[in-house]
């Protein structure tokens, strides 16, 4: 049985790497969220996000980084939050992550090196091996954290997308 993955401790992510991205993609539940959605006896369905992450993703689009947001799954939720914060590219219901973010790289006239990619499980792994800076929350899949050049300190839902966030503006500095 092999040894569980342990999520890297002491990222080597040159400051010249984030210098040079120009789209931060990520997956929702369990990046922009813990991972827990609530379902209501009547259908509806409920998300906690990060006023942290939000404020960071602002503040990348205000600084002409391109944001997306590539999820698995359709959510109101989703849907609700991308529009308070003017999220320009919002994918939903896609589970071919690669593709979608190769699509929108390619649409936006950007290099993989251009990009980071976000996500937390195994149809996110391909994606965060192909971006010049791939990222996965500590406590993400085996495949995701083994394909992730940068793991955060904080966790997903609670300011893991906004350390990227920091790390991405303070390179253009």
């Amino acid at each position: 049985m092999k040894p569980p993955v342990r999520p890297k401790t002491n990222p080597a992510v040159p400051r010249s790497a984030w210098a040079r991205i120009r789209l931060f993609a990520m997956d929702v539940d369990g990046v922009l969220t813990d991972g827990t959605v609530q379902i209501s006896s009547d259908g509806t369905e409920t998300k906690s996000f990060s006023i942290l992450d939000g404020m960071g993703l602002v503040r990348l689009h205000r600084a002409g980084v391109a944001v997306a947001w590539i999820s698995g799954r359709a959510s109101g939720a989703t849907t609700a939050r991308a529009t308070e914060l003017k999220i320009p590219h919002v994918i939903q219901g896609r589970t071919d992550k690669l593709v979608v973010l190769q699509e929108l790289a390619a649409t936006l006239g950007f290099t993989a090196a251009q990009c980071v990619y976000m996500g937390d499980d195994d149809i996110d792994a391909s994606a965060i091996a192909w971006a010049g800076v791939g990222v996965a929350p500590s406590g993400s899949m085996p495949a995701a954290l083994t394909a992730a050049d940068y793991v955060p300190v904080r966790p997903a839902g609670l300011g893991a997308v906004r350390e990227i966030c920091e790390h991405i503006l303070a390179a253009r500095v």
